[in-house]
């Protein structure tokens, strides 16, 4: 496009029909008024939490679930239901959102006590003082006066992963010595088996409460998107069959609401800009695509080397041709034999097991766990990306670890 042309082209485009009436209804940041097939597990959150409006410490909780599965949208409905009768009855209650996997928030400890402190009004540089005076300012500001703070941690894995559990040791200390305030952690993690991997005194005191949000299955995501595309589109821009069609998608995808939302915006707009009066199936399919490459090459890319190299040993050992699943034992053979070639220390069998579950967890595998009877356990492994993806993530691997 001649750049004397765009001007024309932005005009036209503000006089286009357009296919979204609120495009915002389908982004993971956007709390509905009603959360759908949540009901149990928002009630349990509400029951553990209800003590923070007498100025009782509720309890810690975690919540896990793969991704897509609620947790975060059935916190954040229920906490904002809190502060709401805290605010209408005076209570002193003040919650904290943080989404650990933010890059330069709250990704290491430092940065993610300072920002604790900025919300509370202190300024903090973003680095050079010591952790320990950090902790001091926070400690004294929140302890100044009778209240309770419920401290949400998004993606708590992502922050345990960089910075160790420490700092979720400190937390569980501070309440000891805290005369005024008391701090409830609220912990969020797509990864089911996070809490096995924290020091044992450290998990007796933080997962007092745990919850589980199951996969959703087609029909309930059917509901989800007919809900949200009443308000996210204008009448009829959806051709019949579509809302099934992400639905299925995204129950494929270990029923991952976020995803079929992502699916759906992503189809509106494609259709939007070849000038389209509906969103029919092709662009579905045009969505997955461009969805799914987008979003493995930007997970792929952000993975330790270990995870790149087991990751490389499942894709390049995978026959597309007959599909036959791989099994954890030979992955291991061929990872050590990378292993030399990158010049990396091997893992072990388990840890590397433990790497094929979370690959698995991030929808890039499937990893099965069978059971071989005396011979203990193994996973069935295969790859879930498509074949372009595959390609494409092939490349990038061959560049990273420099194997070309």
């Amino acid at each position: 496009m001649a750049n004397n042309n765009l001007t024309n082209f932005f005009e036209k485009y503000l006089t286009k029909d357009p296919l979204f009436l609120n495009k915002s209804v389908l982004q993971s940041s956007y709390v509905p008024e009603e959360i759908l097939h949540r009901e149990s597990e928002i009630n349990q959150i509400a029951n553990i939490l209800a003590p923070s409006l007498r100025l009782e410490k509720p309890s810690n909780i975690f919540l896990y679930g793969k991704t897509g599965t609620g947790k975060t949208l059935s916190v954040k409905y229920t906490t904002s239901q809190i502060n709401d009768v805290a605010k209408s009855k005076d209570i002193p209650i003040l919650i904290f959102y943080v989404n650990c996997k933010l890059k330069k928030v709250a990704d290491t400890e430092y940065r993610l006590m300072a920002h604790l402190c900025r919300e509370l009004g202190k300024n903090i540089p973003p680095t050079g003082l010591p952790t320990d005076e950090i902790y001091k300012v926070f400690f004294n500001v929140i302890d100044s006066k009778k209240q309770i703070i419920i401290l949400i941690l998004d993606e708590l894995d992502q922050l345990v992963k960089k910075a160790g559990d420490e700092v979720l040791y400190n937390f569980t200390r501070i309440n000891s010595e805290l005369k005024n305030a008391q701090i409830s952690l609220v912990g969020i993690s797509n990864d089911l088996l996070f809490a096995d991997s924290l020091d044992p005194r450290i998990k007796s005191s933080l997962s007092e409460e745990e919850i589980v949000f199951p996969p959703y299955n087609a029909m309930q995501l059917q509901q989800i998107l007919r809900e949200r595309t009443k308000i996210a589109f204008k009448p009829g821009a959806l051709e019949e069959g579509v809302i099934e069609k992400c639905s299925a998608f995204a129950a494929r995808d270990h029923g991952d609401a976020r995803r079929a939302l992502e699916l759906l915006r992503v189809a509106g707009e494609l259709a939007e800009r070849e000038n389209m009066q509906k969103v029919n199936m092709k662009y579905i399919d045009q969505a997955e695509e461009k969805i799914e490459k987008d979003k493995v090459i930007d997970i792929v890319d952000a993975q330790p080397k270990q995870f790149q190299v087991v990751l490389y040993s499942v894709l390049s050992l995978h026959n597309p041709k007959n599909n036959a699943a791989l099994f954890t034992g030979e992955v291991y053979d061929h990872y050590k034999k990378l292993c030399t070639r990158t010049n990396l220390r091997p893992l072990t069998q388990r840890r590397v097991s433990d790497i094929l579950g979370e690959l698995d967890m991030m929808g890039i595998i499937n990893a099965r766990i069978i059971s071989k009877g005396r011979h203990g356990r193994t996973r069935e492994i295969t790859p879930s990306l498509s074949s372009t993806s595959k390609n494409k993530v092939v490349r990038v691997l061959d560049e990273r670890l420099d194997l070309t």
